[in-house]
């Protein structure tokens, strides 16, 4: 037997239900598509960073294990590969379109990268912070993390030269938007997946904080997990039929659409094909508008921040 619906109950299994609110995108956009680039070289587990152990997850030494106390060499190059060459890759593909992009950027990797950063603002990218290191958070007490929001929050300013108003951490905790919520400078996170819509919350301070959901699916993870993609051409097929699905939607119910890259996973060759069939494919439509997370929060701001008031208090 189902338990009653309880207001103590912490999550919201209802959300915008059978009639979603018109987001009203600029220009009568059916859909509001979003690119992100995750920028992690430098920032995952290692030995040399201070960690128990080397990175084990998304590289391309499938099933990889952590090497506690040592270095890890193959997964040391792979994650070499994305700032190296896979960066530069997607750098080129995106400035060439005139497409802009939102970074995840894990702030002791921007630090590390000055050279990355300063392409980053060349090319009007946001840069939004994800974490101070690019671990797992889920055994880190409240304070400990806390901690690492802090530093990173320092670092990413220090390394940008603007403090982020975005964050996601990826590998969250049930402490993560709390955390958020209480730091009180950000203008949205996006450690969820659950809505095709930014959506509210309301925090302590009971002032409504946005979320903007993020994607696992239309990402270039699956490319290295389990039912995945083998070939550029499945990621292309992957991303196409999501956005023909929204975008059809999109007449009677505009919505978003969010793609996750990684430099060293889609800066692949192979893998990088797939991601210029999207980008080619989507340019043939009209009514989409291509934007950061930054500038969908702003749209969000100024034409449903009234909405926000009634949003679900987070402790």
């Amino acid at each position: 037997m189902s338990p009653p619906a309880s207001a103590d109950y912490p999550r919201d299994l209802a959300g915008y239900g059978r009639h979603p609110p018109d987001p009203r995108w600029p220009g009568g956009a059916r859909l509001a598509l979003q690119f992100v680039v995750n920028f992690e070289e430098g920032g995952e587990n290692s030995i040399l960073h201070g960690d128990a152990g080397s990175e084990a997850f998304l590289s391309d030494v499938l099933g990889a294990q952590p090497w506690y106390g040592q270095r890890h060499m193959n997964v040391e190059s792979m994650f070499e590969y994305g700032s190296r060459a896979g960066f530069w890759r997607l750098w080129r593909l995106f400035t060439a379109r005139k497409i802009p992009v939102t970074v995840f950027g894990v702030a002791s990797a921007l630090a590390r990268n000055p050279k990355v950063v300063a392409a980053m603002h060349e090319a009007g990218w946001e840069i939004a912070c994800h974490g101070l290191k690019w671990i797992d958070y889920k055994n880190f007490s409240r304070g400990e993390e806390e901690a690492h929001m802090r530093e990173a929050i320092r670092l990413h300013t220090a390394s940008t030269g603007e403090r982020p108003f975005g964050w996601y951490t990826g590998r969250s905790s049930e402490n993560t938007l709390p955390l958020v919520l209480a730091e009180g400078g950000f203008l949205y996170s996006s450690d969820s997946y659950a809505d095709d819509l930014p959506y509210w919350v309301m925090g302590p301070k009971k002032a409504p904080h946005l979320i903007i959901p993020y994607t696992l699916d239309a990402n270039d993870m699956r490319f290295i997990n389990p039912q995945g993609f083998a070939t550029g051409e499945e990621f292309f097929t992957y991303l196409r039929d999501s956005f023909d699905v929204l975008y059809n939607e999109g007449e009677f119910a505009p919505k978003m659409m969010s793609v996750g890259l990684h430099c060293r996973l889609a800066g692949r060759p192979g893998r990088a094909a797939g991601l210029v069939r999207f980008l080619d494919y989507v340019g043939g439509f009209d009514r989409v508008w291509i934007a950061t997370r930054i500038d969908i929060a702003r749209h969000w701001y100024r034409e449903h921040h009234q909405v926000g008031a009634g949003a679900p208090a987070i402790a």
